[in-house]
């Protein structure tokens, strides 16, 4: 596969669910992206997927893509500026079948334009937080699903927030995880508030889980670096999302 970190082996007897790792981008590139497409090969291998990796738009055809479970977003942004109709559309296609997609971080950042994606996502990019320490609030319906279970109903953690244009909840198939509490930390950095960034309230959703479409969708807002990543409640709240979006 062109542009692929490791081949696919094309046996249909294979046992391990296997994972597309999409980091291309079309808009502001994070820096830290190629370690965190390390971190998630390492992690989600250890949990018993196989996971490629490409940046290459070509690779995203109906032949290709009927040969993996899920495809992972890491922070590829703005994608009707890298991907053509076609491609945009096997993916539709591909995920109608019963696939999953599951998105990290700025996955949803200038996706209005991709009409299809954006309404399955729910919502895009309005402004974000620096890297902070923030109360994180377990939605009490969600609370011993496995991307989350185990922390009670609130922890502090660190990363970036991202704000929305839009709140996803109650949106039909849709299950909030987490959302952040904004009075515990600077929901907007400055760049942002000199250029009319929002914050979003008290009803600030960071990660959820969307039956939707035809298939499954997982979110969650952590994925900037891996210093939201490489932690304990990192790794188990991104293999679980990815075990349950990969789940037929």
């Amino acid at each position: 596969m062109a542009g692929a970190v490791r081949a696919a082996d094309e046996d249909p007897s294979r046992k391990r669910p296997r994972i597309l790792l999409f980091s291309g981008t079309g808009w502001y590139r994070h820096p830290e992206i190629p370690q965190c497409n390390g971190w998630l090969v390492r992690t989600l291998g250890e949990a018993g997927y196989d996971v490629d990796v490409t940046e290459t738009p070509g690779d995203l055809t109906k032949e290709r893509l009927a040969n993996y479970d899920v495809f992972l977003m890491n922070n590829c942004n703005e994608l009707t500026t890298l991907l053509d109709g076609a491609q945009r559309q096997a993916i539709e296609d591909w995920y109608q079948q019963g696939k999953a997609i599951v998105a990290l971080h700025a996955a949803l950042v200038h996706q209005t334009q991709w009409d299809w994606f954006y309404d399955l996502a729910g919502c895009d990019f309005d402004s974000d937080s620096l890297f902070e320490k923030a109360k994180v609030l377990v939605d009490p319906a969600a609370k011993n699903h496995p991307a989350v279970k185990g922390h009670g109903d609130e922890f502090v953690y660190e990363a970036d927030w991202t704000n929305h244009n839009q709140s996803v909840t109650g949106l039909p198939g849709l299950t909030v995880l987490l959302r952040v509490d904004e009075s515990t930390y600077d929901p907007v950095r400055q760049y942002f508030k000199e250029r009319g960034g929002k914050a979003m309230g008290k009803d600030h959703p960071i990660a959820w889980l969307r039956e939707y479409g035809g298939g499954r969708f997982f979110y969650t807002e952590l994925g900037h670096d891996l210093r939201s990543l490489d932690t304990a409640f990192g790794k188990q709240h991104v293999v679980e999302g990815v075990r349950w979006a990969a789940q037929k």
